[in-house]
Order: structure tokens, then C-alpha cells, then sequence
């Protein structure tokens, strides 16, 4: 821990720094606001130690010159002619504390402890701020980009939609954007401020899926050492987005019926029901009446969770959107990396939107990251024909 002693007099500040180096801190001195001003500048301080009574620029003013030049470090006034006036003007200036000399050694460590704490609370709240943000911005971040009559439309339904409670069905190809959907149905809707919980019902084991959804009591099954609360009541309040819910098993689509019908679940190993308030989003690549046909999905649940039903088209469906769709993604780019952003000719446009996208949105946003690292100072027609077609 590091701090700065600002002190006219040699004696009071060789010895502060004695006994404070002697309790374990690494302990800088200044002969007067001037110097102490430019070390603070330099180097970062837990705290500075400032007397109120120097020739050259007192401690009101070192306070007021720290603040200009952004210095964060607690400051503590010390001084031999303190009053209340004097103190209560340092504390409105923003200083952290006010010790009257003769200086007393449990005060100085007490006051050191407190603003490291302090600061200690301050980067811990700011670091949490920050995730926070980050995982906002991760999970609503992106945007549905597009002016298209079809991304309209869309636009359109989720506005009317999202307020409600109604139950929507996502379809379309992989990649065009079904998650974007269900992120602003959840995010529109008055259970925004409460729990979002996506379930990639295809990247789960048929085996595990119950759990997953359900959770399960300690001693379930071979494996659960412990109790574990399932995605339904992660949930609860708020939304739950089932992602490629055509992969899943006939066992598990049965107890999702029993949650959307009576509002309750039981976990795994247990027969004890558990209230549960969740609005379901569900969303496939399937064709599900397809599925239904082929005895691979219960019908019943397909007329539960298709209250409303949302067809994302394919890029191709919407080519007037991919100039919209590449500027974003340049922008969106660049912001995560150090990549350089870069303009795109109109040629190497044209060429982008007569291609065929057969992996949709997922597949043009990895186009245009690989043409921002290969390409010059420009996106041209001939570095589209060299590193897409």
C-alpha cells in the first residue's frame, strides 16, 4: 500500500514516515504542495497525508488541485491549528478525514483503513458496474439491423406481442437471427428488469435434459451431489427462451406441457411441486407439424407454445438489408478488436448482396470479419472474390 506525506516541516514528515514504514507501508514524502501535487500526478497513492499550513500552496488548495488533475487517492488533512470551521471546510472540499496534531498513531492507521476500504468498495462497486454493463450489453446489445418489409413486419409483431403474456413460437434456418427475437420479446415486455434464461435444448443430453429444465434433488441419480434448481425457476418471473425445442425428447416435452398447464414442476427425485411463473419463447429450424407427423412431437404442445407464431426469413429473403446488415457488423467488429475499420466499394456491395447466404446472418457477419483482416485500406470487389466467392 502506498502513500504520500505533503509536510513543510522536515520533522513531521521524516517521522510519519518512520512509524508508517515501520507498520508495513511504502510511505513517499513531499516538502510542499507544489511537489506533492506533481508526485500524485505520477504515481497512484492509497491515500496522502497533507498539512493545512504551507507557505507555498496550503492544503485547501492542494485538495482543489488534486481534483483538477483527476487524482482519486483519499486525502487526509492533518494540521497543528485545527478548528471546526477549518475541518468542516476541508470535509466540503472533498477531503476524506481532518487529524489534528500532535498526531496520534491509532488514529493514522484507523483513518488509513478506512479509506483503503473505502477505495476498496469503490472499485468493487465500479467493477460490478462495469460486468453488469458488459453483460447487458452482451445479452441486449445486439440489434435487429434492417429496414426490409419482412424485418418490419417483425418489428411490428414484436412490439404488439411483447407486452403480453402470450406464448410465441420462433421459426426459421439457422442463423437468422431467431435469438434476437425472443431477446427483444423479453426485453419489451414487462418482465424486462427479471431473469432471461435461453436453453439450447439441442446441446443437451437426452439424458440430462429433465434436469436441466426441472432440476433435481441431492441423491436423484448417480451424479447429483447436490440440489440443483432447473431452468424453469431460474426463470421464474421472467422469460424462458428454448432455443431448437424440435431436438426435444418426447419424455421431456411431456413435463413442459404439465409447467405450461398448471403453472408447477417437479425437480428430478422429488414429489413436491414448485409454483412457477415463466413465460415461454420457443424457437426451431424445424418444420414442427412435420415433426408432429412423424411422431416426434407432441401436437398438443405445439398448439401451447404457437399463441403466436414469428417466421424470420432467410438473408436471402431480405437482400436489401445486407448494406445495413455489413456496416453494422464493421462497426460492431472493429469496436471488439483492434481491427481498423474499413469502407466497402460499391462493386464489392453488389457482390455481397447477389450472393447466396445459405448460412444467413451468422454466416455474412464471419464474411465480413475475415474481408476487415485480409483485406487493404478498402473492402474491394476483387478481395470479396478472393476471400468469399
Amino acid at each position: 500500500m502506498k502513500l504520500l506525506i505533503i509536510d513543510d516541516e522536515r520533522s513531521i514528515r521524516n517521522s510519519l514516515k518512520e512509524i508508517l514504514t515501520d507498520e508495513g507501508y511504502d510511505v513517499d514524502v513531499a516538502e510542499d504542495g507544489v511537489i506533492g501535487c506533481e508526485m500524485a500526478g505520477k504515481e497512484r497513492y492509497n491515500a496522502i497525508f497533507c498539512d493545512i499550513k504551507m507557505p507555498n500552496m496550503d492544503g485547501i488548495e492542494v485538495l482543489d488541485k488534486l481534483h483538477q488533475d483527476g487524482v482519486d487517492s483519499a486525502v487526509i488533512m492533518i494540521s497543528g491549528h485545527g478548528d471546526i470551521d477549518t475541518a468542516v471546510e476541508c470535509i466540503k472540499k472533498g477531503a476524506f478525514d481532518f487529524i489534528q496534531k500532535p498526531l496520534d498513531l491509532n488514529r493514522i492507521l484507523i483513518t488509513i483503513k478506512n479509506a483503503t476500504d473505502k477505495a476498496t468498495l469503490v472499485e468493487e462497486k465500479t467493477r460490478l458496474t462495469n460486468e453488469t454493463t458488459r453483460l447487458t450489453k452482451k445479452v441486449y446489445g445486439q440489434q435487429m439491423i434492417g429496414e426490409s418489409p419482412a424485418i418490419l413486419r417483425i418489428k411490428e409483431m414484436i412490439d404488439r406481442v411483447a407486452p403480453t403474456d402470450a406464448r410465441v413460437l420462433i421459426t426459421g434456418s439457422n442463423g437468422t437471427g431467431k435469438e434476437l427475437v425472443a431477446r427483444s420479446l423479453h426485453q419489451k415486455s414487462h418482465r424486462s428488469a427479471l431473469p432471461y434464461i435461453e436453453v439450447n435444448c439441442a446441446a443437451i443430453p437426452s439424458e440430462l435434459i429433465e434436469s436441466e429444465l426441472f432440476g433435481h434433488e441431492k441423491g436423484a441419480f448417480t451424479s447429483a451431489i447436490k440440489q440443483h434448481k432447473g431452468k424453469f425457476e431460474q426463470a421464474d418471473g421472467g422469460t424462458l427462451f428454448l432455443d431448437e425445442i424440435g431436438d426435444m425428447s418426447l419424455a421431456a416435452q411431456a413435463k413442459v406441457l404439465r409447467v405450461l398447464q398448471e403453472k408447477k414442476l417437479s425437480r428430478v427425485g422429488s414429489d413436491k411441486d414448485i409454483q412457477v411463473d415463466v413465460r415461454v419463447i420457443a424457437a426451431t429450424n424445424k418444420n414442427l407439424k412435420e415433426e408432429i407427423a412423424k411422431g416426434n412431437f407432441r401436437e398438443d404442445l405445439y398448439h401451447r407454445l404457437s399463441v403466436i407464431v414469428i417466421q424470420v426469413p432467410s438473408l436471402d429473403e431480405r437482400k436489401s438489408d445486407i448494406p445495413l446488415l455489413v456496416d453494422h457488423f464493421i462497426d460492431q467488429i472493429c469496436s471488439e478488436t483492434a481491427l481498423s475499420r474499413r469502407e466497402v466499394d460499391p462493386e464489392a456491395m453488389r457482390l455481397l448482396i447477389d450472393k447466396s447466404w445459405t448460412g444467413n446472418i451468422r454466416e455474412l457477419r464471419n464474411v465480413v470479419e475475415r474481408l476487415l483482416i485480409l483485406s487493404g485500406d478498402r473492402i474491394t470487389a476483387d478481395d470479396v472474390r478472393a476471400y468469399v466467392y
